[in-house]
């Protein structure tokens, strides 16, 4: 028998996780407006923003007492490759092809990862939810698309964007995969090393310019390392560990919702009334799933405090 202190608890950290997820995607939302103050290439930026958020989350991990060893390196070499992958495949993708092709493209990694988490992860999602995700990836199609002023479509950047849409998928499984080996912070970490490690050849082999920022763009990539990086990616990894899988993923449909918000908001760019509709439909559709996620049969919450389980025997 479950105790009601324990189911309380349970939704409490189901809860929290929600509200974690929706600070990831929004951090992350906020990036492409922070990118536009900076003066350099994509891949450049990706490169100083993991660095600098790797050191500095690094510092403060073992400022706490904790070990950063060959340990964190070996078990988030998986995620790491993956996100690099994703950085590298979406930066060029987008110089091949159209940003709206590139983003609706990666909107659909709630059906990757569904896919995954159900077949792997043994989560079940019920038909309602399928449904209430259908409508908010319908929606936030309309909202990129709505925003869209060119027709420079190729094959072969929209390839690259479904190498990307898989490479960021990946992240997110291996993130879940990782919940009995590390902390959340630790593959948050070992991740953004691996990240900027592999990216920094990468920035050098496309050409981009890795001299010293200047004093006005340095601001802006700690505000993007700190925001989009640090509070991103640590909470949406601590809040995977709490909530299923396919839903954190899902709430990846967010980010253009914050992006193109935030873009009128503080860049003054045009929004259509239709991409107003579309984007409270998103919000909508996403709220009743997760009020449902909470009556699912099949929600499987995580334990009370996953920071500390560790497995007696690492595994090989």
């Amino acid at each position: 028998m479950v105790k009601a202190g324990d189911q309380n608890q349970e939704q409490s950290q189901y809860w929290l996780a929600v509200f974690g997820a929706a600070a990831a995607v929004t951090a992350w939302g906020s990036a492409g407006v922070v990118i536009r103050h900076i003066d350099m290439g994509g891949l450049a930026v990706a490169v100083y923003r993991f660095w600098i958020y790797a050191i500095a989350l690094g510092v403060w991990m073992g400022a706490r007492g904790t070990r950063i060893d060959l340990r964190i390196l070996r078990h988030t070499m998986a995620g790491g490759i993956a996100l690099a992958l994703d950085v590298a495949l979406f930066f060029s993708a987008v110089k091949e092809t159209t940003i709206a092709n590139a983003t609706v493209i990666g909107a659909l990694q709630p059906i990757v990862v569904g896919a995954v988490a159900w077949r792997f992860f043994g989560e079940r999602i019920r038909g309602r939810q399928i449904l209430l995700a259908a409508i908010a990836l319908m929606a936030v199609t309309t909202v990129i698309l709505g925003g869209a002023s060119d027709n420079q479509a190729s094959l072969f950047g929209d390839l690259l964007a479904v190498g990307a849409l898989f490479a960021w998928s990946g992240y997110f499984i291996f993130s879940k995969a990782s919940r009995d080996v590390l902390t959340p912070a630790e593959f948050t970490l070992g991740t953004a090393l691996w990240t900027a490690a592999l990216n920094t050849p990468l920035a050098l082999l496309f050409g981009q310019d890795l001299s010293w920022p200047t004093t006005s763009d340095w601001g802006w990539l700690l505000l993007l390392a700190f925001g989009a990086g640090i509070v991103g990616h640590t909470a949406m990894n601590w809040s995977l560990v709490r909530i299923p899988l396919w839903l954190g993923s899902t709430f990846t449909l967010l980010i253009p919702v914050a992006g193109t918000s935030l873009a009128w908001l503080f860049l003054d760019e045009a929004l259509k009334p239709v991409q107003i509709v579309a984007m409270f439909v998103v919000i909508g559709a996403l709220a009743a799933l997760v009020v449902d996620q909470t009556t699912a049969d099949g929600a499987q919450p995580a334990p009370a405090d996953p920071e500390v389980q560790r497995p007696a025997v690492e595994p090989t």
